[in-house]
């Protein structure tokens, strides 16, 4: 793993006794001595600290004013910026002229200027994509002397509160810049998991001590990026370059919750964004196929890559993500179907291992989410 890069916290993740990974261009810990399985009930259970400083922070700080700023990220997704209060973050989609999903973020509006946070993997093509589009109005600032934590579950608030009594007030998608003793904090009530929670931006020199004045707290324990994946496969949430990508639109990944009436076919900023000629038409007649959730019968996971069929055998597309869902006690799924197999309770076939086995349409998320609205 010698060309990949080490988070800020590498050798606190080593001492907790992480089995270290490549993922994303770093070396990231999948799990800790309670397992994938017992880590991922942990959190839903109580809190589990999460180390996601391998995603991209961009600071997008207007030059000539908020307005401008606002109204140029916008026209780079079918997203309403400029109706984003001060003090409120929004899920967003960088999309391409053919309608396909660049990649998905969350930006915030911090009263004079937006805070952006993006995928890993895509966080150099997303900071020039940025720069291309946006330096007319807009300085674009890679943070790169911060860590980003996430800290999720149902104890989350009483565990953060014990540190910084004001998150306690704040509601799902509310962003603070608060003070603290590891320095000023950014946080989100938000996450990726399904469960209440926070993600925290915290400047590197104060990193470690938060982490570890978190995990000295009973209800906390670390959690890796095993069991980041089945809490957010239970919680219906895509992975970005797995069931979602550049070939994929925002109304076929089933994200139309993502793309407001101001941005819409008769809206006060119809259009306008990269592809917007596909995704209005999708949104009116309805996209060729779907993203949608699925369970296979029986105790066997089917994961991605695993090809789906019609009844009759005929083809119909595969699986995007996959596996054991703990929470539930069942195998879980998501894949893309054609739209006339998209109901749920629709009977299917997924090819395993030589065996073609049932699964059906089912709704999502599987596992309840509660987020504090």
């Amino acid at each position: 793993m010698s060309d990949l890069k080490r988070l800020p916290l590498h050798d606190l993740h080593v001492g907790l006794g992480g089995k270290m990974v490549p993922f994303a261009g770093y070396e990231m810990p999948v799990q800790y001595g309670l397992g994938v399985m017992k880590e991922h009930l942990h959190t839903r259970a109580a809190a589990g600290l999460f180390d996601v400083s391998h995603m991209g922070q961009v600071i997008l700080r207007p030059k000539a004013g908020y307005e401008a700023t606002a109204l140029d990220f916008e026209r780079l997704m079918p997203v309403d910026v400029l109706g984003v209060a001060p003090g409120r973050q929004r899920y967003g989609l960088f999309t391409n002229d053919a309608g396909g999903i660049l990649d998905d973020l969350m930006f915030a509006n911090r009263g004079d200027h937006l805070f952006v946070v993006v995928n890993a993997a895509c966080k150099e093509a997303d900071l020039a994509h940025m720069q291309a589009h946006l330096s007319g109005t807009t300085e674009v600032i890679a943070v790169t002397d911060r860590c980003l934590l996430a800290l999720q579950g149902p104890a989350a608030e009483a565990a953060l509160a014990r540190l910084v009594p004001a998150v306690a007030a704040m509601r799902f998608m509310d962003v603070a810049q608060l003070a603290s003793p590891f320095g000023e904090l950014w946080i989100s009530r938000s996450g990726y998991t399904g469960e209440d929670g926070y993600e925290i931006s915290v400047p590197d020199a104060g990193a470690e001590a938060l982490a570890q004045a978190l995990l000295d707290m009973p209800e906390v324990e670390a959690i890796g990026l095993g069991a980041r994946d089945s809490l957010r496969l239970e919680a219906g949430l895509c992975l970005y370059g797995h069931d979602i990508d550049t070939t994929t639109s925002p109304v076929e990944a089933a994200l139309t919750w993502a793309i407001q009436k101001a941005r819409r076919s008769g809206g006060a900023r119809e259009g306008g964004f990269p592809g917007a000629a596909r995704i209005l038409r999708e949104l009116a007649e309805g996209p060729e196929r779907l993203r949608v959730g699925l369970r296979p019968e029986g105790r066997a996971p089917m994961r991605e890559g695993v090809a789906l069929h019609a009844p009759d055998g005929t083809p119909l597309g595969q699986i995007t993500s996959g596996g054991f869902g703990p929470s539930v006690e069942a195998p879980v799924a998501m894949g893309y179907v054609p739209r006339a197999f998209a109901g749920i309770g629709t009977a299917l076939a997924g090819d395993l291992r030589g065996k073609r086995l049932p699964v059906a349409v089912a709704a999502m998320p599987f596992q309840p989410t509660t987020y504090k609205r």
